[in-house]
């Protein structure tokens, strides 16, 4: 018994010195996402206001898993935002403030659709304002916008689909594992991971992936005055820097948030002081535009750090607008 004490006095003393050198990280989420989206003014003064709504990290309309509470989709928060927005008489311009390398098909597109409804419902000028990466599906939902500024150190681009499937066939092999399927039709286990694809299901893949492509390209012709030689090169999926961007016609304008937000109020004829605000759950002292997040979170629930190797978890099967090379949090 007292070797057994020790040994769980040995563990916990070895893991409180991880946590302390930095080597696991404990991460607990303490936001209550219960809590309302309440107005903060971060400059200017009057009754009209420019709403600030930031579109960060992979699009998804999946819960995140939190330790003690699970934390609501991108889509879910962004959604909630433009709604107070949408329903404020007093917002007469909205800036989306977007640092993403797209996400999933089905989530990209219904953000798109809520954008498109907000201008439509309420005809109020909508500008986005880039950051690091707008690129595929964070490019894809910018598109509605009226008017599009990206830093000067902006990517965007990535006009495209992509078909992620991972494959465990390898590794099992190597372990001398097998899986067998019995199935109702010979294409029904396509795209399983436990058996390399075959010529014609990678076939019927293409015909997907083309059909969803044709889907972004629509909307880029749709939104983006481009010439036919500019649309094949942007629909062959490249990325730019915000100076070929603007070169090629896929933003309009190089600048700053403060770009942004000031082009916001000249297209809705409001003072150079009117109020600029965003949402926010809780209070944050000396808040301002830069400030993203709309509550105290501590995302993620992991005991060991294991940095951007943990993204790997993350990977599922699926189609995505999105460019795999980069994940933004």
């Amino acid at each position: 018994m007292k070797i057994l004490r020790k040994l769980k006095l040995f563990g916990i003393i070895f893991i409180s010195s991880l946590v302390a050198t930095g080597c696991i990280s404990m991460k607990v989420n303490l936001t209550d996402y219960t809590d309302p989206l309440k107005e903060v003014t971060l400059e200017g003064k009057g009754n009209n206001k420019v709403a600030v709504i930031p579109i960060n990290g992979h699009i998804s309309d999946k819960e995140e898993e939190g330790m003690m509470r699970r934390k609501p989709s991108l889509v879910k928060e962004v959604v909630s935002q433009i709604r107070k927005a949408e329903n404020d008489p007093g917002v007469k311009a909205i800036v989306l403030k977007i640092n993403s390398s797209g996400g999933s098909v089905t989530a990209s597109d219904m953000l798109y659709n809520e954008i498109k409804k907000l201008k439509e419902k309420t005809n109020i000028p909508v500008v986005v304002s880039m950051m690091d990466i707008a690129t595929s599906g964070g490019y894809y939902v910018s598109l509605p916008a009226d008017h599009i500024v990206a830093h000067q150190t902006t990517i965007t681009g990535s006009v495209g689909v992509v078909f992620i499937r991972p494959k465990f066939q390898g590794l099992m092999d190597k372990i001398g594992v097998g899986v067998e399927t019995s199935q109702s039709g010979v294409s029904k286990d396509m795209g399983s991971p436990f058996r390399p694809t075959t010529v014609g299901e990678e076939k019927s893949f293409q015909i997907i992936i083309d059909e969803m492509a044709d889907i972004f390209e629509s909307k880029v012709r749709q939104h983006r005055n481009l010439s036919d030689a500019a649309m094949e090169e942007v629909m062959m999926a490249k990325v730019y820097t915000a100076k070929q961007a603007l070169a090629i016609g896929l933003i309009d304008e190089i600048g700053y948030t403060e770009t942004a937000i000031s082009k916001a109020k000249s297209m809705a004829g409001l003072e150079e002081d009117a109020r600029v605000i965003m949402y926010r759950r809780v209070e944050f002292a000396d808040d301002n535009i830069y400030n993203d997040i709309s509550a105290h979170s501590a995302t993620g629930s992991s005991l060991v750090n294991l940095g951007a190797l943990s993204q790997l978890s993350d990977i599922k099967a699926g189609f995505y607008y999105t460019w795999p090379a980069v994940t933004t949090n």
